[in-house]
């Protein structure tokens, strides 16, 4: 590989690392040389993504966090700086929904819940600001390091129903440039952050919102697949590409911008 991508001994650190994308993500980079930190809300399943790296020859640890808190953060820094000494990359994975956030076939933006679109803006938005506040900190000491965030195609589209976490995204995705800015004007030009947008991906989270219990397309599945030139949702493995170019040196003229990993779905007009 050239040096140009080379990501060897780097130490990464990625906020919902158990989850479904997070932990192929991670996989993906200790194939590389990468050493693995997993940050996530329940010890047992960030212990089986951390076994399954170790047992594939990489070298990663498990933290239990709460990406809105910031003591819990500091903390998880703290014991981070002591095992590695150092932080390369932070992946900022972390994000979800909720019901009463999203606009159902039979209601209006007037059933909203702003109990739960507070919280879908405080996990997608705080929940990106807090840990590359903390963990950027480290970065700006060191005068290098790269941020990645996931952004969204519910951003650039008024995609139905998920209002709450269409709004969160977009905000998100502008801390990403306003960040991007801030770290290369003040602490040089070796801090970059950068945001991806996948595409639609099936996950835990939205596979009963897209697919049937005999494994067929919902309505909206469907409607997304019509939507999407390449006529598939993506697999969780082709995002690891456009992170690993952004992470590598082979990015280092590269910062504020978000990629599309969607199939073609933000350039297809419907026509």
């Amino acid at each position: 590989m050239s040096q140009k991508f080379s990501l060897e001994n780097k130490v990464a650190i990625i906020t919902g690392g158990a989850g479904v994308l997070g932990g192929t993500i991670a996989q993906s980079l200790s194939n590389s040389g990468v050493k693995i930190v997993i940050l996530d809300r329940e010890q047992e399943t960030i212990n089986s993504v951390v076994k399954s790296i170790n047992e594939h020859g990489g070298e990663a640890i498990g933290l239990e966090t709460n990406v809105l808190d910031k003591s819990t953060l500091e903390q998880n820094r703290d014991a981070i700086l002591k095992h590695f000494g150092r932080i390369d990359i932070l992946l900022n994975a972390a994000g979800g929904n909720m019901p009463g956030a999203t606009i159902g076939p039979d209601q209006t933006i007037f059933d909203l819940k702003m109990e739960d679109f507070q919280k879908v803006t405080d996990l997608n938005l705080n929940g990106t600001v807090l840990p590359s506040m903390v963990f950027g900190k480290v970065m700006a000491k060191q005068t290098e390091g790269c941020i990645v965030n996931f952004s969204s195609m519910t951003v650039e589209r008024a995609i139905t129903r998920v209002v709450g976490y269409s709004a969160s995204k977009a905000a998100m995705e502008n801390f990403t440039r306003w960040m991007s800015v801030e770290m290369a004007t003040k602490f040089g030009g070796k801090i970059r952050v950068n945001a991806i947008a996948p595409g639609f991906f099936i996950g835990n989270q939205n596979r009963r919102l897209l697919t049937n219990e005999d494994g067929s397309y919902t309505d909206r599945g469907n409607t997304i697949i019509n939507n999407t030139p390449m006529k598939r949702f993506g697999e969780a493995e082709e995002l690891n590409g456009a992170i690993h170019f952004l992470c590598s040196e082979a990015a280092s003229f590269i910062t504020g911008i978000v990629i599309p990993i969607d199939g073609g779905f933000s350039a297809f007009s419907g026509v």
